[in-house]
């Protein structure tokens, strides 16, 4: 008897350790989502791909970790071995090795970014309850009186805020709520200060805010409690929390956001300051408007005052014109005789030129008259004549060769009487004449420069 097989022949469903490998990392990948985790780094390296390659670590266990040069390149802090750091990965498998990492896709400083992130998921979360609407944000009063102020009675920003108010805004009143504005517990206080302030029913105006600092000096403004009290909050708010670049929740929340402490007391005393602003110029409108009226009035009283006159002043002027009457009728007269005795000194000489012998005299008066004219003129003409002649002999021999030749000059010519004007046209040996101002004589070229 032959012995039977003792198993039956069954088929068996055989994986590859790389088959494994990368169902094990689609498993992880597809069924863990991105997760948040904080660590310490350690062994950072950084190969020539420009990829980091790390574990994060904390006092029980830690994780290899991966960030690819595409994603590396957005932190914005140099990572080293020991830094505490925030991270956003999601969770795979390295097929190679068969070891589990997390491939990093952010990575911020653990207390900075914990912070932030806390801020941002408490800002979403009031968004999406519409604390932030600006349809719920009302518009702030006109002219508000009473002003209610919620923060430290030591800090800068409460003098900032009564000295911008009592320079725009004398005549509101101002009533401080001290809390603190920083550390455990100040959140509450501010909260309870908004909801008691907005009960009594004394002011029509709330600020609420401090200076400026560090984001963790800064964060009981950035508290759940603080930003729903504003929104519960019966009056108008405005807040004013830091600097002109933070930015929070209160400052979302409340229905006015002022860049710092100082802009809020200006925004809450901008009407007020217009009005004052008004006034003085109406007051300097009217000021001018009586001072012209006045000069008007002067100078109407004036005129009327010059109009009116003595009547002493009156007969005076009437004596003077009759005077001045008299002495016009007199030069009327006298001016009649000295006319009348002119056409009779004319008429007189009309009749002395009649007389032959008179005419006679006169003409030869005028004969010997022109004779003596016309022998002045010849000699004048004469005289013209010899100087113009001077003149241009004198011209003449200034442009005269001659005469630069007696100023020591001389001038060389060539055998047939040209005169030499280029050196290059002479040859060495050559013969050349020189006349000078007295003679001239023959010369030899020895050399040409």
């Amino acid at each position: 008897m032959q012995p039977s097989s003792a198993a039956p022949n069954t088929k068996r469903s055989v994986l590859s350790v790389s088959d494994l490998n990368r169902e094990v990392k689609h498993l992880l990948e597809g069924s863990v989502p991105l997760l948040w985790i904080s660590g310490e780094i350690s062994n950072f390296t950084v190969p020539s791909s420009g990829h980091w390659y790390f574990s994060l670590k904390d006092a029980r266990a830690q994780v290899r970790c991966a960030m690819f040069r595409g994603r590396n390149r957005s932190v914005a802090f140099p990572p080293k071995n020991g830094r505490e750091v925030l991270i956003r990965a999601r969770v795979s498998l390295y097929e190679g090795r068969g070891e589990f990492q997390l491939i990093v896709e952010h990575m911020e400083e653990a207390g900075f970014g914990a912070l932030m992130r806390q801020l941002e998921q408490l800002k979403a979360k009031l968004q999406a309850e519409g604390l932030f609407d600006s349809a719920r944000k009302r518009a702030l009063p006109y002219l508000p009186t009473n002003i209610s102020i919620i923060t430290s009675p030591t800090g800068a920003a409460i003098r900032d805020m009564i000295h911008v108010l009592g320079r725009r805004h004398p005549g509101a009143q101002i009533e401080l709520w001290p809390v603190a504005v920083q550390g455990q517990g100040a959140a509450q206080q501010i909260a309870a200060a908004i909801e008691k302030a907005g009960r009594s029913g004394r002011h029509d105006l709330l600020i609420v805010g401090r200076g400026g600092g560090s984001l963790e000096d800064l964060w009981p403004f950035n508290e759940e409690v603080v930003a729903r009290a504003l929104a519960a909050c019966p009056i108008p708010t405005i807040s004013a929390v830091g600097h002109e670049t933070d930015t929070t929740v209160s400052d979302l929340a409340a229905d006015v956001r002022a860049p710092t402490p100082s802009a809020a007391a200006e925004i809450a005393s901008a009407n007020a300051a217009e009005l004052f602003q008004r006034l003085e110029n109406s007051k300097l409108r009217l000021y001018r408007a009586t001072q012209q009226q006045m000069r008007h009035l002067q100078q109407q009283v004036m005129l009327r005052r010059n109009q009116l006159r003595h009547p002493r002043e009156q007969l005076q002027n009437r004596t003077q014109r009759l005077d001045h009457l008299e002495m016009r009728l007199f030069a009327a007269g006298q001016q009649q005789i000295q006319q009348r005795r002119s056409q009779l000194t004319v008429a007189h000489r009309a009749f002395t030129h009649c007389q032959p012998q008179r005419r006679l005299q006169e003409k030869h008066e005028q004969l010997r008259m022109a004779q003596n004219g016309l022998q002045r003129a010849m000699k004048h003409l004469l005289q013209r004549n010899t100087d113009r002649l001077n003149q241009q002999a004198q011209l003449l021999n200034n442009v005269s060769p001659l005469a630069v030749l007696q100023r020591g000059y001389a001038i060389a010519k060539d055998s047939q009487g040209r005169a030499l004007k280029d050196s290059r046209t002479l040859t060495v040996d050559q013969e050349i004449q020189v006349q000078l101002a007295q003679g001239h004589f023959s010369a030899r070229i020895e050399s040409i420069d």
